[in-house]
């Protein structure tokens, strides 16, 4: 069989491989089911591993040494460079085999104790002088060092690779005038980026704090997490870390592709065109994601914070990465959107949305007592508030929270009063949200009984409401009767209190000048007095016009009944001599005309009838709830 291949001397036939230096071979290594045929003394003489197990054999008196490498470093190609060296070749160095063969040398102890300029000592110095001092050359090096992770962290290959990467990441190029060795020969001393040797003028952004965020994301999770650990205890800028966490999720978590809050994918990449993506378990990577991520908050950060709770949900992960990204959501919900909240229910129950999560949410922001501050200045994103307003604003978002999963007919009645209660009232000026969420879960659930409907109303508070939500109310075939009677107490509460202050306000015009209030104050009661003035003027047109009709309804009330006692009077004394049309006459009281007469007395029976005179002012222009007002 003719070779398959030659390499420096060394030939291959299936799984063997053999040195062409005109002597029979007299030791056979096994690596990984691939034969070495070599020969004694150069493995010997630099291998003091070999030649150990050699030495404990000797005993066998076997013509051809055979020995088996178990768990190798970098398998059969990384022990081919090693016997070439043995061999006295020349051994050609990459930041891709730098490491595994810095192993394999540790491995197979080739010291300098054993021969000068070992292949120990040489990998070694070149790790130095050449991988540590360009930032893709470590990338490079820390990929290609998994298959031999715990030797070269015994090394301390990857710690010295780490603390390099953090450095270089954690300084600023451009404040040293020095160029990014990254780039190699593609840059000219002055920082210009060369074209086949040629000065093309352009200059590399050195200033953007993303750069390195494409490189981070070729390696594996462990790395990956030990990597940013580095550069957090090294004194990288949290936002900087939570930048670069942020683009490794999206790149292997698609799902969060939408939860990008605009920021750019314009990211430069350096070395990503000789790196292969990494082999990741999304389930691992999303909670070790988690525990990398800083304790900060920000709008952008915030989104992409319920973009992993969503994919979070979708994967199932364990219940302790799913509470702590709840918290950290509930500890800046203020900055939340109503879009963020409405996380679909991916669970077999009945409703859409998963209201539990964010029941927990609010939960997590009422009881939360650590305050979290903002990334610094520099970032986009940063929105400080104080506690009163970001109590008012979740209440605002749960309020619109609750009116749009109110549609969803599976949605019982106790989840609705329960979202709505995890808020004080404090958190709430106008209750006119509230009020919204309810009108629509009443509308999308026709069937709920009256007691159901008066336990979810109230929890509204009617001194809360404004003019146009108690009109609405007042008017609210949904709600329950009781519940309209107590919108319309409370409006002539707040009617009498608006007019009461009207009048205030008049005579302190009137008075000398004294303190004056802020102008958007000022305007905003201004507004809301002449709203409520107003309806008390129409108010009161009403009661006096209803005041009319209930004393017009009391004399025909008396005067139908004084014609009751003389009927009974008169039937009793005449009842068989008087018909009741002379009767009628006598007392002076006019009946409808008969069928024959009906055409010519229509108008005058119908003008002089009683029950035309009640209808009249029946008719008016005012509705019954208006009507029912007066009674208060």
């Amino acid at each position: 069989m003719a070779p398959a291949g030659k390499v420096s001397g060394f030939h291959r036939e299936g799984n063997d491989w053999y040195c062409s230096a005109g002597l029979p071979s007299d030791i056979t290594v096994i690596v990984e089911g691939i034969n070495f045929h070599l020969h004694k003394f150069p493995l010997v003489s630099k291998c003091a591993k070999i030649a150990r197990i050699y030495e404990e054999s000797q005993s066998t008196h076997i013509k051809t040494f055979i020995t088996e490498l178990e768990d190798f470093p970098g398998g059969p190609g990384t022990f081919l460079i090693a016997a070439k060296f043995c061999y006295g070749h020349r051994v050609e160095f990459t930041p891709r085999n730098i490491v595994t063969v810095y192993a394999a040398a540790d491995y197979l102890e080739m010291t300098d104790e054993d021969d000068e300029d070992n292949l120990v000592s040489q990998s070694e110095s070149f790790f130095h002088k050449n991988v540590l001092r360009t930032w893709k050359d470590c990338i490079l090096a820390l990929q290609s060092s998994e298959s031999v992770l715990p030797r070269a962290d015994r090394l301390q290959i990857l710690s010295k690779c780490l603390n390099a990467l953090s450095m270089m990441a954690c300084t600023d190029p451009s404040l040293f005038g020095w160029p990014m060795m990254m780039y190699g020969s593609l840059q000219s001393p002055g920082g210009s980026i060369l074209w086949n040797g040629i000065n093309t003028g352009a200059r590399i952004r050195s200033s953007e704090s993303d750069w390195w965020f494409e490189d981070l994301s070729y390696l594996s999770v462990g790395l990956f997490e030990r990597l940013i650990k580095t550069m957090e205890a090294r004194g990288m800028r949290p936002e900087n870390l939570a930048g670069a966490i942020m683009y490794y999720a999206r790149k292997y978590l698609p799902g969060l592709g939408r939860w990008q809050g605009g920021q750019s994918s314009n990211t430069r990449r350096v070395t990503s065109y000789s790196l292969t993506p990494a082999a990741v378990d999304q389930k691992v990577l999303l909670e070790t994601i988690e525990n990398l991520l800083p304790e900060k908050k920000g709008k952008s950060f915030c989104r992409f914070l319920v973009g992993l709770l969503r994919v979070a949900l979708i994967l199932g992960v364990n219940e302790k990465c799913k509470e702590s990204l709840e918290r950290r959501i509930g500890m800046q919900l203020e900055l939340a959107t109503l879009d963020c909240l409405l996380i679909p229910n991916y669970s077999d129950t009945d409703t859409l949305y998963n209201t539990d999560c964010v029941e927990r949410i609010i939960h997590h922001f009422m009881t939360s007592e650590t305050i979290i501050t903002s990334f610094s200045p520099a970032s986009a994103d940063v929105e400080t508030s104080s506690s009163s307003g970001s109590l008012r604003k979740v209440s605002k978002l749960i309020d619109s929270y609750i009116a749009e999963v109110a549609s969803d007919v599976n949605l019982k009645p106790g989840k609705i009063r329960s979202l709505a209660v995890a808020l004080p009232d404090s958190s709430r000026p106008f209750h006119d949200g509230l009020y919204r969420a309810l009108d629509i879960y009443f509308q999308a659930h026709p069937w709920l009984s009256e007691r159901d409907k008066e336990e979810l109303c109230n929890i509204i508070d009617y001194q809360k409401l404004s003019i146009d939500a108690c009109t609405h109310a007042s008017h609210n075939e949904r709600l329950p009767l009781r519940v309209i009677l107590q919108v319309l107490f409370f409006e002539q509460l707040q009617l009498r209190t608006a007019l009461a202050s009207c009048l205030n306000a008049l005579d302190t015009e009137s008075a000398p000048a004294g303190p004056l209030t802020g102008p958007s104050d000022m305007a905003g009661e201004i507004v809301q007095r002449d709203g409520w003035v107003t309806v008390a003027r129409e108010n009161h047109g009403l009661k006096v016009d209803m005041d009319k009709m209930r004393s017009r309804v009391g004399e025909l009330e008396e005067e139908f009944g004084k014609i009751k006692q003389e009927m009974k009077r008169v039937t009793k004394s005449h009842s068989s001599l008087s018909s009741p049309r002379l009767v009628a006459k006598k007392i002076g009281c006019r009946l409808l005309p008969r069928s024959s007469d009906a055409q010519a007395d229509k108008v005058e029976g119908t003008a002089s009838t009683p029950r035309a005179s009640v209808e009249q002012p029946q008719s008016s222009r005012h509705s019954r709830h208006r009507k029912s007002f007066s009674l208060f």
